[in-house]
């Protein structure tokens, strides 16, 4: 059987979509009627997922949400779980989910594993939805006939992650608010405020105080050039995202990164934290080692650490301790370094290699807080400042306009 995407009238003629499973588009139209809808068109859910990959713009050529997914793992680990059979729970996943995409895309999936193919086999249909972690933990829990625990374990790891992810946009909302609102804030009182201020001196023939020419300056350039510099911004911005598409010039770019104060620990805290936690739940799913660092080390944002990471793998290729590969590396913590070397001479790498992650969490947690905190007060006197100098730009030819009049 296969997924058919469909659009019908309904009985008061209104145009209804919707996703259905059967064996060709000529079963689905007489179930269509069966249900007292007028098919309109039906056509093969396949066939337009694969269009939808050649677009940017739909879910398909990029990855799936991380809220979606830890949804769609969850709802999967908790019916295999119940030991209802694989076609039944994708069935059920499917029949739950309210958005047509993922509908299609999890029908499409129990049409392969109602073939006879295994489920990793299925989603590698969707490499991108699904990541190459996701897969590999999949095909060692079928493999090992333990699919149900690796999918709560996946299930668990996907809404971790999904937390941090909120966590780290939270974070981010209120500097990015408090900046969107100071340049809003300025650009009004350069281009509304400040000609009406400054036009009482026009008509005087005295020499205005350098700050005050210099504010009119830039005044009289923002209220003219304002289109020009926003297209210049956009122009710059679409330069810089097509001059780091090379890898070697984003490897350059991260490298960067990772000199700058305070960002670096932040950066380093999050693909470590990330790391860790990806080789901890691969390799508790049955993953050998060499194949599970390979894999962790490409979850990493950063291409320098990735680097890193695969210089661990391959040193553990060649008979090196895991604790040893990650400190000939600089940007791995010492602290997960020495909580490997214990897991390892305690035979609970796995759970080390957790804790290690829940440790580098906080850490990143404390460098966020610690940037935050330096990032408010920094940004409100630098606000001051600014609103200062205008303040004083007007004021002083008022000034020497008393001083004149007196």
């Amino acid at each position: 059987m296969a997924a058919f995407r469909y659009k019908a009238l309904n009985g008061d003629g209104k145009l209804v979509k919707g996703v259905l499973e059967g064996d060709s588009d000529r079963q689905i139209r007489v179930v269509l009627r069966q249900r007292h809808l007028r098919p309109v068109e039906v056509e093969a859910a396949k066939d337009t997922l694969q269009v939808g990959r050649k677009l940017p713009l739909r879910i398909f050529s990029r990855r799936l949400a991380a809220s979606d997914l830890a949804l769609i793992t969850r709802q999967l680990a908790t019916l295999v779980a119940s030991a209802l059979p694989l076609d039944e729970c994708l069935s059920a996943v499917a029949e739950q989910n309210r958005k047509p995409a993922i509908t299609s895309m999890m029908l499409e999936v129990r049409s392969k594993v109602a073939e006879g193919h295994t489920l990793a086999h299925a989603l590698n249909q969707f490499p991108t939805a699904f990541g190459e972690m996701y897969r590999a933990m999949v095909n060692a829990g079928e493999e090992a006939g333990q699919l149900g625990p690796v999918l709560e374990q996946l299930a668990h790891y996907t809404e971790t992650r999904q937390h941090t992810a909120q966590k780290l946009q939270m974070a981010l909302i209120y500097p990015f608010v408090l900046i969107a609102v100071a340049v809003a804030v300025v650009a009004a009182l350069m281009i509304f405020v400040v000609p009406e201020l400054v036009g009482i001196f026009a008509h005087t023939k005295k020499t205005l105080p350098p700050l005050t020419v210099g504010l009119i300056w830039v005044s009289d350039f923002m209220r003219l050039y304002t289109v020009h510099c926003v297209v210049a911004i956009v122009i710059a911005a679409w330069g810089i995202q097509r001059a780091l598409r090379p890898p070697s010039s984003r490897k350059r770019w991260h490298r960067a990164l990772l000199k700058a104060p305070m960002l670096s620990g932040v950066l380093i805290a999050l693909d470590s934290a990330r790391f860790a936690s990806t080789l901890s739940i691969l390799m508790a799913s049955g993953v050998p080692l060499i194949h599970a660092l390979r894999i962790a080390g490409s979850v990493m944002n950063n291409l320098v650490l990735r680097d890193a990471s695969l210089s661990v793998s391959k040193r553990v290729q060649e008979g090196s301790s895991l604790s040893r590969a990650l400190s000939q590396e600089q940007f791995f913590p010492p602290m997960m370094v020495h909580m490997v070397a214990s897991g390892e001479s305690s035979g609970d790498l796995e759970k080390m290699l957790e804790r290690s992650a829940a440790n580098q969490e906080r850490e990143l947690e404390m460098a966020l807080g610690t940037v935050m905190g330096l990032f408010e007060p920094a940004m409100v006197v630098f606000m001051g400042g600014l609103v200062l100098t205008i303040v004083l730009a007007i004021l002083l030819p008022i000034f020497d306009l008393n001083t004149m009049v007196r």
